[in-house]
Formats: structure tokens, sequence, C-alpha cells
């Protein structure tokens, strides 16, 4: 099974990928919430991960990800563990920084 630490961890990599892309500036997670573990993941399985940011603030988003797992020998895939990330813009003292999202 998949330590629900691993899962963690990938999934704010993701939404450190996804945040610092859209905003196209250095970032640093705030928090995260709203974690929900639907599911294990059994050894053998692939792991997917989609990071969407869905809210943009002044310094601050909020990115979800959602992690997918697949079963190779079916092919079955379901939706194994998702959650919101909040990422903030900072400068290179650690500050927030306002920042302007990519299109």
């Amino acid at each position: 099974m998949l330590f629900g630490g691993t899962a963690l961890s990938l999934m704010g990599e993701a939404a450190f990928i996804a945040a610092s892309h859209h905003a196209r500036a250095a970032v640093v997670m705030a928090r995260s919430e709203q974690i929900a573990f639907h599911h294990p993941v059994s050894v053998g399985q692939l792991v997917e991960l989609h990071a969407y940011v869905t809210r943009d603030g002044r310094s601050s988003m909020t990115v979800e990800v959602e992690m997918i797992s697949e079963t190779l020998s079916t092919g079955y895939r379901s939706q194994a563990v998702k959650g919101q990330f909040e990422m903030v813009s900072v400068d290179e003292h650690g500050k927030p920084k306002p920042y302007r999202p990519q299109t």
C-alpha cells in the first residue's frame, strides 16, 4: 500500500509545479486541506496526478490535486485521493508577493 504521507508529498509537489507555472514566480505551500482518501493504492498500481489552479488571490492561489490509481492488468482507474493546497507567491525574502496569473 502507498503510505498516506507519501501520497500527500507527491500531491504537494504537483501543487507546487502547477502553482509555479501559473504564477511564473517562486511559491510556497501555506496549507493543505480537505484531503480525502477514497481508497488505498496497492503495490503494482500506477498513480497519475492532476493539479489545477481553482482560485486566484492577490498573492495566493488554491490548487486542487487528485491522485488517480490504475490497475495495470485490468486498466481500471479510480480517484484514490483528492485535496486542496493553498500556495503563496513569495519574494526572495519569503514574503508574500503579488503575481499576475498566466492565461
